[in-house]
């Protein structure tokens, strides 16, 4: 990993806090996130990272505080506008759509990139069919990167729960984004199933930055390059996981020693 200073900001918060009533559920939070970086935003339950999360997505607008995209030009975005500012997000869940194959769900993933035509290709319209057969080779692709490609045809309610989180992350990827933000990426995941998204999630670093919020701090460990740690809706630490997972503030957070 080269040197953070050198390379640009995909995404910034500056002292962003957000209050629900007289509650502070994020706290004058600021962290960066650099291209080609993995970086993860971890916490005890309650500590403000689905908050901060939903805050860099434009789910929640802050109180107060800035959000920007400074490497993509742009400031806050709104959730319509992520895909096309380059950014992709996937959920806690699957979020798939049951109706269709699942190799038609990744293909979803290009309908908001320009020239994706994804909506006119479902209509069969000529412009929509004119590449649909490139965005299924696409997706096929993505599939077959991840190791599910047997799995096209299948409906999301057919497979198993590991294999459906491989389909948000193939369909995130049909965006083509500069930074992807993953919201638990490791929930319901087995431990063969884990090495294989570190291995994945390792690779992608070379095309794009990637953010994850997540409990499962054995795969946080192995995977990210930098930490954002929160408590109580501040930020508590900041480092590598060797310096986080000697920081005393960290050990009183999660296991309550003093």
């Amino acid at each position: 990993m080269t040197d953070p200073n050198t390379r640009r900001i995909t995404l910034e918060l500056s002292n962003v806090t957000v209050r629900f009533g007289g509650l502070h559920a994020l706290n004058d939070v600021s962290f960066r996130v650099h291209e080609s970086e993995i970086v993860g935003l971890i916490g005890p339950n309650g500590a403000g990272k689905t908050t901060a999360f939903n805050v860099a997505c434009g789910f929640q607008r802050p109180t107060s505080g800035t959000v920007e995209f400074p490497g993509l030009g742009h400031g806050a975005l709104k959730p319509s506008q992520l895909a096309r500012a380059g950014v992709a997000r996937t959920l806690q869940g699957v979020g798939l759509f049951n109706q269709i194959t699942i190799l038609e769900n990744v293909m979803a993933g290009a309908q908001s990139r320009p020239g994706g035509h994804i909506g006119a290709s479902i209509l069969g319209l000529p412009s929509g069919l004119r590449v649909e057969k490139a965005l299924r080779g696409e997706a096929m692709f993505q599939l077959d990167r991840l190791g599910i490609a047997k799995f096209a045809g299948a409906l999301p309610s057919g497979v198993p729960y590991g294999i459906a989180k491989k389909v948000s992350i193939a369909r995130a990827l049909m965006s083509q984004p500069q930074l992807l933000m993953l919201d638990e990426p490791a929930s319901g995941l087995d431990e063969k199933e884990l090495a294989e998204f570190i291995r994945l999630i390792s690779e992608l670093r070379t095309s794009m930055s990637v953010l994850l919020v997540e409990h499962n701090m054995d795969f946080v460990m192995q995977l990210v390059d930098y930490l954002v740690v929160l408590n109580f809706g501040q930020v508590i630490a900041t480092g590598t996981p060797e310096h986080i997972s000697t920081n005393p503030d960290v050990l009183a957070a999660y296991l309550g020693i003093d």
